[in-house]
């Protein structure tokens, strides 16, 4: 049987200060996704951070507490190093080491149970899978669409299209799909073990595998806020 960890992740170092604890509809922004995320995983809950008040709040939902050293909650901070130091308390605090890690970002309320349920028994299912992530389809802003300045200062596209035919209406464009970057369900020795998979996001690994949603975000400003409580009304648990 697997062993399987929830780790979610907030700094308190923001633009938006205290974003991550922020009230949602009279509850602290990331107790929606802890609280989410232990409906599956019911042992090996834990919360990294900087800031007391994240720590206490994570505690209060049955999260342990990970204080996250100052190198690693500056704004230039990788998440992945977070990654690394938390596994490393879970190994050295707790004797835990963990075949699935689901990584949650704090301000993020877009999250459903029933999505880390079914990433964790996709990758129990085929250990080849080194990450399952959530993921929406958006046509509007497919890459062939987009454009980047020459050194001339010209829009051009960003591939080589000079023997392909691309047609304006999206339709007809192959389907893409963005990371919504609410969480990431890791296989830990397929992927942030490894290290092998597409940058920017190397410690996804080599293979890994969508859940297609309608609609998540980040929450970055008071406007995220509003929306965030808008879609928590429409799909909230």
């Amino acid at each position: 049987m697997s062993e399987v960890a929830v780790l979610i992740t907030g700094r308190g170092n923001n633009t938006l200060e205290n974003k991550n604890i922020l009230p949602v509809l009279g509850k602290p922004l990331m107790t929606y996704p802890a609280v989410e995320a232990s409906k599956i995983v019911r042992n090996n809950l834990f919360v990294s951070s900087d800031c007391d008040e994240i720590l206490s709040v994570g505690e209060s939902v049955g999260y342990k507490p990970i204080r996250r050293p100052d190198e690693l909650a500056a704004a230039d901070s990788k998440h992945v190093d977070t990654i690394f130091h938390a596994l490393d308390v879970m190994k050295n605090d707790y004797d835990l080491y963990p075949d699935i890690l689901v990584v949650l970002l704090a301000n993020s309320a877009t999250v459903k149970g029933e999505w880390i349920e079914k990433g964790i028994e996709m990758i129990q299912e085929d250990s080849g899978i080194s990450s399952v992530v959530p993921v929406h389809k958006e046509q509007d802003h497919h890459p062939y669409r987009a454009k980047k300045l020459n050194v001339e200062g010209n829009l051009v596209p960003y591939f080589d299209f000079s023997n392909k035919e691309i047609s304006t209406n999206r339709q007809e464009l192959p389907d893409n799909y963005f990371l919504c970057h609410n969480f990431w369900i890791l296989n830990v020795d397929k992927s942030i073990r490894s290290m092998d998979g597409f940058k920017p996001w190397c410690f996804m690994g080599a293979t890994v595998k969508p859940i297609v949603v309608e609609d998540c975000f980040d929450v970055h400003t008071m406007a995220d806020l509003i929306r965030t409580e808008e879609w928590l009304r429409l799909y909230g648990s």
